[in-house]
């Protein structure tokens, strides 16, 4: 936004501005633009610490109601709305950090509609089966990963990040785990875009190579089995959000095969609250399990995820929390959001993806499939992928008369 210029109001309807310097993803950053008071937090000397942020106020479909600490957010219908809608009187959204406490409440129509936190995939059979329910299965643009905090010495050596690949049954986890709902992937990139890089090389689950990669690269078993280099333990915490049952799994199953090629992981998992927060944010963590949509809208720009200068624990702004760093992506990802012929930014991205899979920076587990689940009667839901919340269409919500 800091390269806008000159706007100037044609109509009650229409912008113009000019751009400092090209900027090809910037209709997409538009579409996760949100316009907030200037005769509230003008006045304010740090918007993020406003009153404001309690009780927003915005031009959407609903208003902000109230928020009950850990239980739910109400909101009412805006009288006022620009749009068409709303056709709803009140939006309740409830917190509920447990996966399967959500599907339980979804389960006995305790809740309307599953959406941003999704059916987990092994209750996916049963719920496709209830009675007065509709659960569909719809591509989506998150990738599961490992993300390894690249400052802590054990995850420096490009060896160790491919060892510990080479070490994950991703097959067994799918299909014993997530039933096959999920697919494996080895991009950050959705799988639905047009920037998608499907010849990138394929994981091979191999634990005898995981080891001779460690073993070539110095890495030592010591007396108690954990191998070390350098006076380095190869040895790090796991975390990720407690109450997710799947992940918690996971986790339990990466512990056991790292433990085969001398690699020590414990768990330490955190409340959404507190994992989602500085922990993460500020690359406090050493390894971590998160779900992760890395473009933004449609646009394949991933610079707030893979830019060097978008790592906040270096002063940077922006989501880089695994603190990659490598300056042939910086220098392609620069040249991407300048370019805007099709082809060529295709090219740029594909490229991007091949370099980020060798890196390993982070490790892929699978590309998301969400399993929406809503009430018989709910009607106007729209899944969109190139959206980060199930409620953009909120306002086209009803019920069937």
């Amino acid at each position: 936004h800091s390269l806008v210029r000159d706007i100037k109001v044609v109509s009650p309807t229409e912008l113009t501005w000019r751009m400092e310097e090209a900027f090809a993803p910037y209709l997409s950053f538009l579409a996760e633009t949100f316009m907030v008071p200037k005769h509230i937090l003008e006045k304010e000397a740090d918007p993020n610490a406003a009153a404001f942020n309690q009780a927003p106020v915005g031009t959407g479909a609903f208003k902000w109601a109230q928020r009950v600490a850990g239980d739910h957010i109400e909101l009412v219908a805006n009288a006022d709305y620009a749009g068409e809608g709303p056709y709803l009187e009140r939006l309740v959204f409830k917190y509920i950090p447990d996966m399967t406490v959500l599907y339980t409440q979804f389960k006995s129509g305790d809740i309307d509609l599953v959406d941003q936190a999704y059916i987990t995939a092994d209750h996916y059979a049963e719920a496709s089966q209830l009675s007065d329910r509709t659960v569909k299965l719809e591509p989506g643009a998150s990738v599961e990963s490992i993300y390894l905090n690249l400052e802590k010495p054990q995850f420096k050596d490009p060896a160790v990040r491919q060892a510990l690949y080479a070490a994950i049954d991703r097959k067994a986890i799918l299909e014993a785990l997530y039933y096959g709902v999920h697919k494996p992937t080895e991009t950050f990139m959705p799988q639905n875009s047009y920037y998608y890089n499907p010849n990138l090389p394929a994981q091979e689950f191999n634990l005898e190579r995981a080891g001779q990669i460690l073993d070539e690269a110095g890495w030592v078993p010591g007396a108690d089995g954990i191998r070390v280099k350098d006076g380095v333990r190869l040895s790090f915490a796991n975390s990720t959000t407690s109450g997710n049952h799947l992940r918690e799994q996971t986790q339990q199953f990466l512990q056991q095969t790292f433990a085969e090629i001398g690699v020590e992981m414990t768990i330490s998992n955190l409340p959404a609250a507190v994992m989602w927060g500085d922990f993460w944010l500020k690359s406090q963590f050493e390894s971590a399990i998160s779900g992760v949509t890395n473009v933004i809208a449609g646009d394949p720009d991933v610079s707030n995820r893979l830019h060097s200068k978008a790592i906040v624990a270096k002063g940077g702004k922006g989501s880089n929390t695994g603190q990659y760093s490598n300056p042939e992506v910086d220098a392609l990802l620069e040249k991407g959001a300048r370019t805007f012929d099709r082809e060529q930014r295709r090219a740029i991205y594909l490229r991007v993806q091949e370099i980020v899979r060798q890196d390993l920076p982070f490790l892929p587990l699978f590309a998301y499939t969400n399993v929406f689940g809503r009430k018989q009667g709910l009607e106007g839901f729209e899944a969109n992928s190139n959206t980060r919340v199930a409620s953009w269409h909120a306002a086209g919500w009803h019920w069937k008369a």
